[in-house]
């Protein structure tokens, strides 16, 4: 398992305490310190002593954020792995990326597995959801291209369930209890989800969110499903609504906003607004 962070470091235990031996490797110092004592882990000092220890075939998991240090990562495994051994990319891989290294590794003889993984850091006590793609003889599937399509679900998920307790939260004269109805919601409705749990376990602990700022990170898979979209033909309303909220969460949807307030105010009281609108919402 190359990549000990927290995703990597609790796979490497899963399968260690099901009686699976395992290596592990992080370049950052200290990073496998977590792991000292664990039955059946072993931590190399690099790389390349985590290679020598495997016994070919050789199986090696990367779980290391996407881009160039997934990109050199590769490439220092396949300079020291031999035909017949795997290369598992566990990471939030773009598809695209992944059929390059395909090609590019099976010249070599190596099979290239893409692996995408769902189940977070509760994925040591619960298990993964575990989307499979490969050359045949090693794996059946295009798991990057399902893992992609699946956090672009996510997106469209979340960002619905943020709307809805945000109608909640904001119809201040009914007194709703937010985190109740979400509690509530969780058993017997058609919107129950692990997601939903989620939700209302964080609203039990601060339903005002006063402590948390509200700019969402977007991982590259909400990208890479519209890009998709648009590839395909293939209308994505929610999930497109939802990567740009989240990019209106990081500040991008700033200038947008001083333009348009910009424009307002050079039309002064010559605006042009809908008569079915109140002068408030003008």
């Amino acid at each position: 398992m190359i990549g000990l962070g927290r995703m990597g470091a609790n796979m490497l235990r899963r399968l260690a305490r099901s009686g699976i031996p395992v290596i592990g490797y992080d370049a950052a110092a200290g990073a496998g310190a977590a792991l000292a004592g664990e039955p059946r882990v072993q931590v190399a000092a690099t790389m390349a002593a985590a290679v020598a220890a495997l016994t070919a075939p050789r199986a090696v998991w990367i779980m290391l954020p996407a881009g160039e240090i997934t990109e050199g990562a590769i490439r220092a495994l396949a300079a020291s792995l031999s035909p017949g051994d795997a290369i598992i990319d566990g990471g939030n891989t773009d598809y695209l990326d992944t059929l390059r290294r395909s090609t590019q590794l099976a010249a070599q003889g190596l099979n290239f597995i893409d692996v995408g993984v769902s189940g977070g850091v509760w994925g040591l006590e619960n298990g993964y959801g575990l989307m499979f793609g490969g050359p045949k003889g090693a794996i059946e599937g295009s798991g990057h291209y399902a893992k992609m399509v699946h956090n672009g679900i996510e997106y469209g998920l979340m960002q619905a369930y943020a709307e809805g307790l945000a109608l909640l939260h904001a119809k201040a004269d009914f007194g709703y209890d937010v985190a109740a109805v979400a509690e509530a919601w969780r058993s017997g409705t058609v919107i129950r989800s692990w997601l939903l749990d989620l939700a209302a376990g964080a609203l039990r602990q601060d339903a005002a969110l006063d402590a948390v700022a509200p700019i969402v990170a977007d991982s590259g898979e909400g990208r890479w499903s519209v890009r998709e979209a648009l590839e395909l033909g293939v209308p994505v309303p929610a999930i497109s609504a939802a990567l740009n909220a989240r990019l209106g969460s990081q500040g991008r949807a700033d200038y947008t906003a001083r333009v348009l307030a910009r424009l307002r105010q050079a039309f002064g009281g010559h605006a042009v607004s809908s008569p079915a609108l109140s002068p408030k919402q003008r």
